[in-house]
């Protein structure tokens, strides 16, 4: 199976679960080659990969997928987890900005995503007659619904995601191939993370009844269920997974 975004945060969290399921995993990162290397040797189990690409880069993402595939001799599970928000409020950016930070938010969180499922999905309708059934999980986010009034462009995107991840649940379903998203919403900082963070976990911890904001390991528990053979009616679904913080 491909993570994307795996060396930090949920990404790491769920390469983590699926290793701990015995799944081989290849571990993709843009520049976080010492955090992706620090995965590969922490996950159990054997035959792990690290794999490199800046998802902005359609043939930088084919090499990737393909590279991903070979070292694990074919791929069952592709989760879109990898995502970047730049901050563009249209109050307070230039026109010069706003464009640029629309193109680069876009590329990162919806075209390239698209761009891995095409390529990881070659792989998948290759599989041998009699392998269990393949999934694509995205990673999406609350932003999709609640607004992302400080960054815009993030909260188009995850809607777009989240609505790429329906078309194709119907489409590839004839194919054995289910799709699925969930929707986060805050998720907790750890020493791989914290920097790309918002530092305002106080005031995130109370827009949840539960007082706090989630554990990574709870958006890949949730990510695992939606990639066992036993999940496949949830092709299609999006599952928020923000404690109650916004209710649709």
């Amino acid at each position: 199976m491909l993570v994307t975004g795996a060396s930090r945060g949920v990404g790491r969290a769920v390469a983590a679960a699926f290793a701990a399921h015995g799944d081989r995993v290849a571990i993709h990162h843009r520049d976080s080659a010492d955090l992706a290397a620090s995965l590969r040797a922490a996950l159990p189990g054997e035959g792990h990969v690290v794999v490199r690409a800046d998802l902005a880069d359609p043939a930088a993402v084919a090499a990737m997928v393909d590279a991903a595939a070979e070292a694990l001799g074919g791929l069952d599970v592709l989760v879109n987890n990898a995502g970047q928000a730049y901050p563009h409020p249209i109050t307070g950016v230039s026109y010069a900005e706003w464009q640029e930070l629309w193109a680069r938010t876009l590329a990162v969180n919806l075209t390239g995503p698209a761009n891995v499922t095409y390529c990881a999905v070659r792989h998948m309708l290759g599989r041998p007659p009699g392998s269990p059934p393949a999934r694509v999980i995205n990673v999406g986010s609350r932003g999709a619904y609640r607004g992302e009034p400080g960054q815009p462009a993030y909260g188009a995107a995850k809607a777009g995601l989240h609505a790429m991840g329906q078309s194709l649940a119907v489409a590839l379903a004839p194919y054995r191939i289910g799709v699925a998203t969930v929707a986060p919403g805050y998720v907790q900082e750890d020493e791989t993370n914290a920097a790309y963070k918002v530092p305002r976990g106080a005031e995130q911890a109370t827009q949840s009844p539960f007082g706090r904001v989630a554990r990574p390991e709870e958006i890949a528990a949730a990510v695992l269920w939606l990639a066992d053979p036993a999940a496949e009616w949830a092709s299609g679904a999006v599952l928020d997974l923000n404690g109650a913080s916004h209710l649709r």
